[in-house]
């Protein structure tokens, strides 16, 4: 039942959201440069912007998912809303008005630039597009992994295979936009290009809705930002407060009369960031039942602490992705004065060299699943091969290593 529920969630939604963000963020450069007459600087600076909206806006999407609507509408609503981007983008490269004219000459003396309605067409377009990419990847592989019970061992271990084979439909939209849009868009035209992206994003939400009577629903927890501030707020409030040595002088879930609708399991009690075990303090005149902003519980604090933790692993991804988004703006550009034809006819997209780097991310998911996993089983012993924090720590030392080698 979850292995189908996934295969929904995969199909539907998660290869064709990369199909069109990739397919639209490799090539959208270029068609800055071309059609819009954007400089260089200008349109890699708008293929950053848009990009970087997108993840910012993941933070938007997750805080509604887990507070308000929950993962299953807020993808529903948020491609609905990728969908309204795209039509609109597909429309403004199929009118000539929503359009500069072409430039009368190779030179750029000769392009009219953009006029302000054009750029808010473009613009309105494009944070349409973030804001529907950003809602979807905060609730996406949450609602896929939603549709497991971690305390069943063969659903469990069949979650973990879930994020692998994630990763794999993911790489296949890349290679999809890679390749096939890329081509489309460079030959047929951009009408056509963006077209097949909104035929996309419908079929998505369509095969994606069309399982619904499958999926597993969990009840709304509220947001973790909102309980990362509320225990921060109430450990500055009780800051002149002393921590007490005995961990039973804390504030339990059991006690906290608003946990037993959360259903959380207890977590046991650390010595790390100690400043916020203030943050559950028990009020020495016996009035413990408040709101959290005043009083969290101790495994509200010990969530937090674990958050706090994983910050220096997040830390670490920041200089791949100033790396990465290189891939979809200058390198797009280099490309573009190479000599990339085959035979006499038909010449390979700038963009479609990213190929390269989503047929390598293929690659490695089988071979990690089929062939490092079982030699790594026992060396290890961990059922899954190499742990997540191991896999991180391989795949940096190996970007690290390659960037540092001389070439």
């Amino acid at each position: 039942m979850c292995v189908r529920a996934c295969a929904y969630i995969l199909s539907g939604v998660e290869t064709c959201e990369k199909f069109i963000s990739l397919g639209m963020a490799i090539n959208l450069m270029t068609y800055l440069r071309e059609t819009m007459h954007f400089g260089s600087v200008a349109s890699a600076n708008t293929v950053t912007n848009v990009l970087g909206a997108a993840f910012m806006l993941t933070l938007l999407g997750g805080f509604i998912a887990d507070t308000y609507i929950g993962r299953y509408r807020t993808i529903a609503i948020f491609a609905a809303v990728q969908a309204t981007g795209v039509t609109i983008l597909t429309i403004s490269s199929a009118i000539p008005t929503l359009r500069p004219p072409k430039c009368a000459a190779a030179t750029s003396p000769h392009c009219v630039p953009a006029t302000a309605a054009q750029l808010s067409v473009l613009y309105i377009a494009l944070y349409a597009m973030a804001l529907g990419i950003g809602g979807i990847k905060s609730s996406v592989s949450s609602f896929g992994s939603d549709q497991f019970d971690d305390t069943h061992k063969q659903e469990r271990h069949q979650m973990n295979k879930f994020f692998n084979w994630f990763f794999f439909f993911t790489s296949m939209g890349s290679l999809g936009a890679a390749t096939i849009l890329v081509y489309v868009e460079d030959d047929f035209g951009w009408p056509w290009g963006y077209g097949i992206c909104s035929c996309a994003v419908a079929i998505g939400l369509a095969v994606f809705l069309s399982g619904t009577t499958r999926y597993r629903f969990k009840k709304l927890v509220g947001s973790p930002l909102t309980q990362i501030a509320a225990v921060f707020f109430a450990a500055w409030r009780n800051r002149g407060a002393e921590v007490p040595a005995d961990p039973s002088m804390l504030i339990e879930g059991g006690e906290y009369e608003k946990e037993k609708e959360k259903e959380k399991q207890e977590l046991p009690h650390t010595k790390q960031f100690r400043f916020l075990d203030k943050a559950a303090i028990k009020d020495p005149n016996g009035t413990n039942m408040v709101n959290k902003w005043r009083t969290s519980t101790l495994t509200d604090v010990e969530e937090v602490k674990l958050v706090i933790g994983m910050l220096p692993i997040w830390a670490t991804t920041v200089m791949y992705w100033t790396i990465y988004i290189q891939m979809c703006t200058f390198s797009v550009s280099q490309a573009t004065t190479m000599k990339r034809h085959i035979g006499k006819s038909f010449q390979i997209p700038a963009a479609s060299l990213n190929a390269f780097f989503v047929c390598s991310s293929l690659l490695t998911v089988p071979v990690y699943d089929w062939i490092v996993v079982p030699m790594t089983r026992k060396s290890f012993n961990n059922p899954q091969g190499l742990t997540p924090l191991q896999r991180i720590g391989v795949g940096q030392y190996s970007q690290w290593w390659q960037l540092l080698s001389p070439k």
